[in-house]
């Protein structure tokens, strides 16, 4: 943990519990015992975080919302867990009360169709990415509105109308939108291009970047390791961002977000609802097997077949695919969308036909029977869990002649410290993940590193368990929400190195995002106010009763 962070904090919270309780009485918030004895204290509540050697960001955080939350009356454990055990239990289990985790900016979310899609109740079955189960039909009625609307200007009023309907129910809060600071070797690589919300760990990464010296292999360095690498399976973006290193799509976001067309020769709209993609020729899978219309359209239906969650959003609008000719496949969908050609069909992984039509149900393999042939510009070789992935450069591919390095490895630590020292040491050459507040200046002080810093779109969140009590009452949200300091974790834990959260669409994503919604500014005062209104109050110790 930085000292600098640690110093800042003083360790503000020490669990003790009824020292909070004590204060809140003293503030007047006590009820006589006759009124108590015939009302039942809120359920506790275990507040999830990862571990301190993975984020101490996200670590510290969780206490400095369980020192309010408890001032206010509850019950608050902090269990700091390993980040892929969270995952599951947030997201395939379900089994959570409160969770602190985030969403990565990736190119394509740059598209609000993704972010309005984690509170999508279509989403909310294990494995989807509305994992808090908000419902709220008239957000799935604008949803889909939105998901048909191909006039810019139309599309963009219903976005700010689902934000402000959805910001007054409070079903999660989102924290905070954190600057992506990372770094390179430039004694050893170069040629990067930053992306917004990815930093320099993108899919152009490592087809951009030019050795310097004559090592032709990337090494790239973070703490995250996929979850796993079963395409139909995986439901973490450190999944995704190897696979798609080696697995094709038909579409490829620029860093502007243009749709440059990849393993499609070209993308033609032939009717509102009939999206007509051409191959290019000559491509094969790395196994050596030609890729036809055959291989997309059993990849889409597999899909759909499949019932993937994790990709449900990109594939709500279709009905199938269909092949036309060997090279020719048209995508049928069941009403118009605006999305679909520019950010779906740069979503999902084209498969070999021969490989996966033999598997009946993707998400039981183990992980030494999931297939790894793709026929992107990299092919796998390996992947030590917890140690070690390395990719090289498949020469038969379209894109091979445009790119100078000749594998990229990935060297998985154990926490930033370790990633750091890696790069100072020349261990690796760039960083997949940010660095923290206090490695920062030392990175910008070494000779031998640029250090980049560019906004992000993604944001760190903490999700409520609406299934459950006291959760599944708005008033106990959105005093919550305002029993949230964002702006101290900004300030503290961030160094001022991002932005208090307002909204699944973040400010740097202007045109979308709607800056007019209510904020829940930090205010203990409007928290008790807004609880009191909804008929709670405190018992003689302070605790929180209904």
């Amino acid at each position: 943990m930085n000292n600098a962070i640690t110093e800042a904090l003083a360790k503000p919270y020490s669990g003790k519990r009824t020292s909070l309780r004590v204060l809140a009485v003293t503030l007047g918030l006590g009820v006589c015992a006759s009124q108590s004895q015939a009302q039942e204290p809120m359920p506790s509540i275990t507040l999830t975080t990862t571990t301190e050697s993975y984020d101490p960001i996200r670590y510290e955080a969780a206490f400095i919302i369980a020192e309010r939350w408890e001032e206010l009356g509850l019950d608050v454990t902090v269990a700091p867990t390993e980040f892929s055990t969270a995952l599951e239990r947030l997201y395939d289990q379900q089994d959570f009360d409160a969770t602190i985790l985030g969403w990565t900016g990736r190119t394509d979310r740059l598209d609000p169709q993704f972010f309005l899609s984690t509170l999508d109740s279509r989403q909310s079955n294990p494995g989807g990415n509305n994992p808090g189960g908000y419902d709220n039909p008239e957000f799935n009625a604008l949803f889909d509105q939105q998901s048909q609307a191909f006039d810019p200007d139309e599309r963009q009023q219903l976005v700010m109308e689902m934000q402000e309907l959805y910001k007054p129910d409070a079903p999660l809060i989102v924290l905070f939108y954190r600057d992506e600071v990372v770094a390179y070797n430039h004694d050893t690589f170069e040629g990067f291009e930053p992306m917004a919300g990815e930093g320099l760990y993108s899919e152009w990464g490592p087809m951009e970047a030019e050795p310097v010296g004559e090592r032709g292999t990337l090494r790239i360095g973070g703490p995250q390791e996929p979850d796993n690498l079963n395409p139909l399976a995986s439901t973490s973006v450190w999944g995704w961002k190897w696979m798609r290193l080696y697995y094709d799509r038909l579409v490829r976001l620029s860093a502007d977000v243009e749709p440059l067309p990849w393993a499609a020769e070209s993308v033609e709209q032939v009717g509102d609802t009939t999206i007509a993609v051409t191959l290019r020729e000559g491509m094969t899978f790395h196994d050596g097997e030609p890729v036809t219309a055959e291989d997309v359209a059993f990849t889409w239906n597999y899909y759909l077949d499949q019932d993937y969650s994790y990709f449900n959003s990109y594939l709500a609008a279709l009905e199938n695919a269909e092949v036309v000719d060997e090279r020719t496949v048209h995508f049928n969908l069941k009403e118009p969308s605006a999305s679909f050609a520019s950010i779906s069909l740069s979503q999902i992984p084209i498969l070999p036909e021969h490989i996966w039509s033999e598997i009946d149900d993707a998400s039981s393999l183990s992980p030494v029977d999931v297939p790894t042939v793709g026929s992107g510009p990299f092919q796998f070789e390996r992947f030590d869990r917890g140690e070690f992935m390395a990719i090289s450069k498949f020469d038969d591919h379209f894109y091979a002649d445009d790119i100078a390095v000749d594998g990229v490895e990935f060297i998985i630590y154990a926490d930033m410290e370790g990633v750091y020292t890696g790069l100072q040491t020349g261990e690796i050459d760039v960083t997949a993940w940010r660095m923290e507040p206090g490695q920062i200046s030392l990175a910008e002080s070494q000779d031998h590193l640029t250090v980049v810093n560019v906004p992000d779109f993604g944001y760190y969140h903490l999700t409520f368990n609406l299934r459950r009590p006291p959760f599944d009452d708005r008033a106990v949200r959105r005093a919550l929400t305002m029993a949230t300091d964002r702006e101290r974790m900004v300030n503290v834990l961030l160094d001022g190195r991002g932005e208090v959260g307002n909204s699944v669409i973040a400010p740097v994503n202007n045109y979308w995002h709607e800056a007019f919604i209510e904020q829940f500014e930090f205010d203990m005062d409007a928290a008790r106010a807004e609880l009191e209104d909804a008929g709670y109050s405190w018992d003689e110790q302070g605790r929180l009763v209904r």
